[in-house]
């Protein structure tokens, strides 16, 4: 789980503790080749393709995403960094973490944008996400692809690509990693 989220999630700066794990490791390999071959074939291939992961927890399964299209086309697709703090309904409330910077290697005017995240849940770092891509370029279309889709949305944002659907409770946190995925919940240290 992004340290953001971790640190500023009830009970502050708690430790997740997971009940059970939803995918292992190579769930989550199979889950992001799927994604990468599904982004391939709706589109045509990967021209005018950029993918921009979202900080901190995108940016690992862009990468990933990215490696395994370069293995089946042959071609490099640009990665980006999104960092949405400034562009939150909700800034103030969470920290700005020096370490989530924002690089788009590329302009965006006319390109096809693959924003990746590891779990959607209200939809709303998606929406600043959408707010912070038009500082960039004014894209084709923006497609969204995220490994965990757990529900509870507060906004009308839906996936182009899911990894897993995975029900939860609202108070239950979703851990994306490279040991796979887990659900638990977050307890004081």
């Amino acid at each position: 789980m992004a340290e953001r989220e971790r640190s500023h999630t009830r009970p502050l700066g708690g430790v997740f503790v997971p009940h059970a794990q939803v995918l292992t490791p190579s769930d989550l390999q199979r889950a992001v080749t799927r994604m990468a071959h599904e982004v391939a074939e709706r589109n045509g291939g990967l021209e005018d393709i950029v993918l921009v992961g979202l900080q901190t927890g995108g940016v690992p399964l862009a990468e990933r995403m990215a490696r395994v299209l370069f293995e089946m086309e042959g071609e490099s697709v640009p990665v980006g960094t999104l960092d949405v703090a400034f562009y939150r309904d909700d800034i103030g409330l969470r920290p700005v973490l020096p370490e989530a910077t924002t690089d788009i290697p590329v302009d965006l005017t006319g390109r096809i944008v693959v924003l990746v995240d590891d779990v959607l849940f209200t939809g709303r770092t998606v929406r600043a996400a959408l707010n912070a891509l038009s500082d960039y370029g004014r894209a084709r279309s923006v497609q969204l692809a995220v490994m965990v889709d757990r529900g509870h949305r507060e906004l009308p944002i839906r996936p182009d690509y899911v990894g897993k659907n995975l029900p939860t409770r609202r108070e239950e946190m979703v851990d994306v990693s490279e040991d796979g995925v887990s659900i638990g919940t977050l307890v004081d240290r």
